[in-house]
Order: structure tokens, then sequence, then C-alpha cells
């Protein structure tokens, strides 16, 4: 141990977005204690606290920028003038030779690439002064501060390449029967509303080997869900095909990893849990991967797949690589192929270009497919991405207006499907005495069942469902099953 930590370094962290941002948050906390330092959920006793940002919206990017000032004045009105301050996370990976200038009170600001060193990026900031107020060039001039001395620490590297394996130390942040494994960072697709692919690099896998060890581990541990994630988990293992030793020989799929054979690996492990796919993209879809889901009982019976939009030349505007015929057959042959499947999405409104026709059709398109599960968003116009050079903005109002006309036509929808399960006997995961999980509802995102008595919270039980709130289910427990 440094003489640094004859102390002990307590670390907090607030970490904002996504899942994926999640296990980098929780790679983030696992060098942290190899590092030999503690972790608190208080930040009144934390010595460095670790604001893991996202910056996938505007208003992601507000709320990341808004947890930072806090932080600060928080450390000010805790009069913690020697907590450091380190912010990690999409938007330090995007933005932090701005942010650098424009945010002095932060102490270090940390890639995507520098996740799994964060505990020795801690030793580095906590030997540095803190940055607890904020100097300008002048002052510090003034003060006889050297640039490097009074300026945050920039590490973050450009044109990110790290992805996690399977003994990458982690502390999770989850519920202790419920985790997301990270099968793949980055994202190789165009499409013309999104940056992510500027701020995560390009798509890179981990190999089933390493997936199918993290899993086992999980499971040994007691976890009952896994949820897989990536920015594209169909299109897992893809980009290995090429490494092959005669670059002049076509590429053979058949001796690749892909997404069903990972599927099948993991339904070989022993236990008794749920797989949970997220992120799937509907241009990788396969008929192997619908019969392979369809044949291995512990993958959940439910299917996330943003689609974004329904109408030709709004997915061509996106840069979506599929078309409106390719996605109503896929849904098709999807429900036909996997009896019992909820189908989870995604769509913008208010996208460049966007006229009351094309939302007409999508509203058309929501209604006749009848989605388990749905969310909205409204367009947002992203710098750096090809759509924020659009003409033809939509106003921020229409898009509101198309929002809640659209959301209220799910919500019937919802509540109807919702009052169909009404009388079932159903299996449900218990997050909380009172509160558990369907197969069709991921943690977070979706909808809860409401139990009458208190269950054991991370097992598996089966349910009366006596009614409906909407989106959410009642029911009285049955029996545990496992």
């Amino acid at each position: 141990m440094s003489a640094l930590q004859e102390k002990t370094v307590k670390v907090g962290v607030i970490s904002l977005g996504c899942a994926k941002n999640l296990v980098d948050a929780e790679i983030m906390l696992g060098g942290v204690l190899k590092q030999g330092m503690q972790i608190t959920g208080d930040a009144d006793e934390a010595d460095v606290l670790i604001v893991n940002t996202c910056a996938f919206i505007d208003s992601a990017k507000e709320e990341s920028i808004e947890a930072i000032l806090e932080a600060h004045q928080q450390r000010g009105l805790r009069k913690k003038a020697g907590q450091k301050l380190i912010v990690s996370g999409c938007m330090a990976q995007r933005f932090s030779k701005d942010l650098v200038n424009e945010m002095p009170e932060v102490d270090a600001f940390i890639g995507l690439d520098q996740v799994a060193d964060a505990g020795n990026i801690i030793e580095r900031v906590m030997a540095r002064p803190s940055q607890t107020s904020a100097f300008s060039p002048n002052a510090a001039a003034a003060a006889g501060l050297t640039d490097e001395a009074w300026q945050p620490l920039n590490l973050v590297t450009r044109k990110s390449v790290y992805i996690p394996d399977y003994d990458t130390p982690r502390f999770r942040l989850t519920p202790s029967h419920s985790a997301y494994v990270k099968i793949a960072e980055g994202c190789n697709h165009p499409c013309s509303f999104c940056v992510i692919p500027q701020m995560r690099g390009r798509h890179r896998s981990r190999t089933i080997e390493s997936v199918v060890a993290e899993v086992r581990n999980l499971v040994a541990e007691g976890v009952r869900e896994i949820n897989l994630i990536s920015q594209d988990t169909t299109y897992f293992g893809m980009d290995l095909w090429e490494e092959r030793a005669n670059p002049t020989q076509p590429v053979d799929s058949s001796r690749g990893p892909t997404l069903t054979k990972l599927l099948r690996e993991l339904q070989k492990i022993e236990g008794d849990f749920w797989i949970r796919l997220l992120y799937t993209h509907p241009a990788h879809w396969s008929d192997e991967l619908i019969t392979t889901i369809a044949e291995c009982d512990k993958v959940a019976r439910y299917i996330d797949m943003p689609l974004q939009h329904i109408h030709g030349e709004m997915l061509d505007k996106m840069r979506r690589e599929t078309s409106r015929e390719h996605i109503e057959n896929l849904i098709t042959r999807i429900r036909a192929g996997i009896p019992g499947i909820a189908i989870r999405t995604t769509f913008i409104v208010g996208f460049p270009g966007e006229t009351t026709e094309h939302f007409e059709s999508l509203l058309e398109f929501i209604s006749r497919v009848r989605f388990e599960r749905l969310g909205i968003f409204l367009y947002s116009q992203e710098e750096g991405s090809r759509a924020a050079k659009m003409p033809d903005q939509v106003p921020m109002k229409t898009k509101q207006v198309r929002y809640k006309k659209a959301m209220k036509l799910q919500q019937r929808i919802a509540r109807e499907i919702s009052e169909s399960q009404t009388g079932r006997r159903i299996r449900v995961l218990v997050d909380k005495p009172l509160i558990a999980r369907t197969a069709a509802d991921a943690p977070d995102v979706d909808a809860q069942v409401i139990l009458k008595t208190p269950a054991q919270v991370g097992e598996f039980i089966e349910v009366n469902v006596t009614g409906t709130q909407v989106y959410d289910l009642l029911a009285e427990p049955v029996r545990a099953v496992s």
C-alpha cells in the first residue's frame, strides 16, 4: 500500500445514463477495491467523488453538467475542501478538451479506456492540490501556479478501444440477483441522429469463452437474471470474422462467433436463471437466432429492438440500414417463431423532415403491431451528427404534440395488454418484498408486478394476476418454484 493510503481513501460514485455506463462505473469501483481503497455511498465521507456522465442527448448532457456542479457545490457546503472530483463517462470522452477549460473545479477527466485503471488514477489525483475553487489563467499566474498545477488532469484518449474481460475487477451496483454483462463495446452503425460511435469507438466483441466464464461466475454467486448488453447485441462476434489466417478467403460465418452460438453456450450453464437480450438491431436478426431463442428456455421471452421509425423515408434519412418491409416481416417471423414473446421498442418523433404523413404512418404501425413495451424519444439535435445539419428541423412544440399523441396511444395498448393478463398464473422474479417483474419486463425501464403479500427477494415465484394499474400488474404470490 502506498504512503497515500496510510489513511484509507474512500471513493463514491454518481452514475448517470444507460446500463452500459453503469457497467463502466462498476469496473471503476472494482479497480478502487483492488487498489485497497474503500467504496462509500455517502458523499459526505468520500475523499474522491466520481461523476460518471452520459451524453446521448441534450437532456442527458444537461443532467450530467448539473450533477458535476452540484457535487462541487456540495463539497464546498460540507467544507470538504480536500475532496477530489473526477468526471468520467461519455461526456468526458467526447468533450474533455472543452470541459478542462470550462470546468476548472474538476480535478480530472477520464475516458472510456481509463475505467479499468481508476484505482491508479485516483492515487495520482490524490497527490495533486484539490480544484476546490475555479482559477482563471491570470489568477493562477498571480498565485504562482503553472498551467499544469491549476488545470484539471485530462487523461482521456481518443478512439476508445477498451473492452472488459471475465476477470476484470468489478463491484456490482445492481441488486444481488440481477446483473448486466457487456458482451461488446462500440458501434459500427452510421445512424444519422447518433454520435455514439464517435464516443465509444468501433464495435469490438468479447470472446464467447470470456462471456460464458463471467456468466457462470455470476450464476454461482446467486444471480438469477443476466442482462446481455452492448450497443448492438445482435452484431456480437461479427467483427471477429475477419480475423482469419488467409485474408484472401471469403468470410465463413459458420466458423466465427455469433450471438446464437453464445446463447447456446449460456444455455448449458447449470442453474435457474433468465438470460435477457437488450439493444438488438433489426438489421442483424436471422431465422437462426429466432430458432435459438425458441429452443433455449433460459432465454427470456423478451426482445429489446429499437426501431426508431417505420416510414421508409424516415428510415433512409436516419440511415437505419433497414426498410419497413424488412421490419414488418421480421416482427411477423419473431412472433410466429417464439410463442409468448414480448417485444420492446423505441421510436423517435420529430426527426428532421418528419411530416404529418410520416408521423401518422408511425401511429398506424404502433396501433396495428401492438408492442408489449414501447418508449418514445423526442428527436435531439446532437452536435456532430449528420442529422443536426439537416434542413427542415421540426419545432419543439410539434415534437411535444407528437410525443403526447404517440404515448397516449401506447398507454391504451399497454392497458389492454395488461388487462389480458388478469386471471393468469405467471412466473416472476422478486426485486423487493412487494415488487416483482415478469420475463417481459427488463429492470428499470419496464413495468412491475405489485405483490399483495411479501415474497423472498431474489427468488422466482408464481403469482396469480388479480388486476392492473395501467402498465403494472397486481398479483398474489402462489408458491416458490426454486
